[in-house]
């Protein structure tokens, strides 16, 4: 849309009225000239697709998939069968039970002791706020991405809580009754998982550098026996299906869209309308001079 406003300077009384007749009549021009041209264009235009959704989210107009092509489904199954394979090996359940994997455990490490994994369960934070730091692009904008980590921070918390609450499972020294699932690796992994799905666009190495610390935080708790082979694979699938359920539950509704940012987008990025105000000389009928000021959405 273009708006015309045109100012005149007179000197006199009859100037003034003078100039307010030159107005009406380019408002007059502007009404005959230029609305007529704008009523030529077709009532419906092509509106652009919405590529702000992200990762997990169903495109508008996306027609039906089969259920295991899903966003859901592939979410989930990752998730589902760590869960499941520790459930599987509970104890001395399973082909190689939780027993035996501690057995040959101590048998090969019995003196192994190291606080390494309280730490190393922050490490794929690091990595991400490393990268950050020097000034890569994460799919998200800084707001989204906090949004996210909490969201999903307060998922795996209380999901682990409540199941170690429920099953009150000994740990392998018997220091107490919190063993499944393990918080430190659904911590390691939940991070990771993050790293993976902020950076990927960048390279595939960065989650593969986070997913290999949090795998050695996992290993970590089984050497220093604080949890078993079942704890470990069970919390990696809690991790990651937090984070997984924080983006599919997340709708960019603050800060800025990832497809308005350069380099991150399912498309070119959409750069939202801004307008443009612009002045001109011009030369009023009689001789009167004045301005025309123009804003046209750019």
């Amino acid at each position: 849309m273009t708006k015309i406003f045109t100012a005149t300077a007179q000197s006199t009384g009859g100037a003034l009225r003078h100039g307010a007749l030159t107005l009406g009549l380019i408002v007059s021009i502007f009404t005959s000239a230029v609305l007529p041209s704008q009523a030529q264009v077709p009532a419906t235009t092509t509106t652009p697709a919405d590529t702000t959704l992200r990762k997990y989210q169903t495109l508008p107009g996306t027609p039906p998939r089969p259920w295991y092509q899903s966003k859901v489904f592939k979410a989930a199954i990752v998730p589902a069968v760590l869960i499941g394979y520790g459930i599987s090996v509970v104890d001395d359940r399973g082909f190689y039970s939780s027993y035996d994997a501690r057995r040959d455990i101590r048998r090969n490490f019995p003196n192994f002791n190291s606080h390494l994994d309280d730490y190393m369960q922050w490490a794929p934070y690091l990595e991400l706020g490393a990268v950050l730091a020097f000034g890569a692009e994460s799919r998200n904008d800084r707001v989204n991405l906090a949004l996210v980590l909490v969201k999903s921070e307060a998922i795996m918390l209380g999901s682990v809580f409540i199941v170690k609450t429920l099953t009150r499972h000994e740990r392998p020294d018997g220091s107490d009754l919190r063993s499944f699932p393990s918080g430190h690796t659904a911590q390691a992994f939940l991070a990771a998982s993050i790293v993976h799905t902020e950076l990927r666009e960048k390279s595939q190495w960065y989650g593969i550098g986070a997913y290999t610390l949090a795998t050695t935080v996992g290993a970590f708790r089984m050497l220093n026996n604080k949890h078993w082979e079942a704890d470990v694979f069970a919390g990696a699938g809690f991790g990651i299906l937090s984070a997984h359920l924080a983006y599919l539950t997340h709708r960019h509704r603050w800060g800025r869209h990832p497809a308005d940012r350069q380099g991150v987008g399912l498309g070119q990025p959409i750069v939202p309308p801004r307008g443009l105000w612009q002045t001109t000389p011009t030369l009023l009928p009689g001789g009167t001079p004045g301005v025309t000021f123009t804003w046209q959405a750019k």
